[in-house]
């Protein structure tokens, strides 16, 4: 089986595209979580998902066997994860052939976190050091991937300014990233501005919001540490009166997270991708689970 390029599903789409994004379990229980959460979103009909990467072997050979599950269900094409930590350039390309070959048209290219246990990224030998050197890459092996790649509404947390990351993305979009997805926010007018700053920029690929249900605020807190996404003062507190962990606190994240999908529907977005943290709890409620019902018509 082959899948479609999804650059092509959101230019042909009337509607805004729902996506999910899952990442490889490494423990049983984790398995049978992921298991039961895949059962469940089957049945929202997501247009693609995706399944993040681990390199150095932690989690990859884990991601092709979560892809090659993703493709036998009723989820639109699959989206692996491919990162440049800890591959040089001839494995990259020997993973991207792997891909291919299993009748994945869809890559999110990234340049990856550094390696746990260490302060920075540092390209391996042969490697690459970021993101719009791997779109090179696979464009360069005409494989015909749709390559999708990362955009930050409040700046990543190394870039030296705005102005110098703004740059670095339209460099991935001439390297030839056909969409962006957008790291986790929680404040809608941060997706809206971040649109603005591309497009005058001289950025005109999709530009897909990703949103993340805050479910506890130790969860929240590491999460945003580590990708340096601003957590609002207002969430906070409404989690913190509901004890911050446990279900009442994860009630208030997934109201905040429906508020803030309902609002980005009613606007003209090209999708939107849910870091769902391999999580089906959201359909629980009765608004998420209108609001996906929403994207459908």
């Amino acid at each position: 089986m082959t899948d479609k390029r999804i650059i092509d599903l959101i230019n042909e789409a009337k509607r805004p595209v729902l996506s999910y994004e899952f990442f490889p379990p490494r423990t049983d229980k984790g398995v049978e979580i992921l298991s039961h959460t895949i059962n469940a979103l089957e049945k929202t009909k997501p247009d693609f998902v995706t399944i993040t990467y681990g390199a150095g072997g932690s989690t990859r050979e884990k991601t092709m066997q979560v892809a090659k599950i993703l493709q036998t269900k009723n989820m639109g094409p699959v989206m692996p994860h491919l990162t440049c930590v800890g591959s040089s350039q001839a494995e990259l390309r020997d993973i991207a052939q792997e891909f291919y070959d299993q009748g994945f048209r869809n890559i999110m290219t990234l340049r990856g976190d550094a390696p746990e246990g260490e302060e920075s990224f540092v390209a391996p030998e042969d490697g690459l050091s970021c993101a719009r050197d791997l779109v090179k890459l696979l464009k360069e092996q005409s494989l015909e991937f749709c390559n999708a790649v990362a955009g930050y509404p409040e700046t990543h947390p190394e870039a030296q300014s705005a102005e110098i990351e703004m740059a670095y993305l339209k460099e991935k979009q001439d390297a030839g990233a056909d969409f962006i997805t957008t790291q986790l926010f929680f404040d809608n007018q941060l997706y809206f501005g971040f649109v603005e700053k591309c497009r005058a920029a001289g950025i005109t690929i999709p530009i897909i919001p990703g949103i993340m249900p805050a479910m506890s605020l130790k969860q929240i807190s590491r999460i945003t540490g580590l990708c340096g996404s601003s957590f609002p003062d207002e969430l906070a507190a409404q989690m913190e009166s509901a004890s911050g962990e446990g279900e009442a606190a994860e009630k208030v994240g997934l109201k905040w997270f429906t508020a803030q999908l309902k609002d980005l529907l009613s606007h003209d977005i090209p999708g939107v991708h849910l870091y769902i943290l391999n999580k089906s709890s959201a359909l629980d409620d009765s608004e998420f689970a209108a609001a996906l019902a929403s994207i459908r018509g």
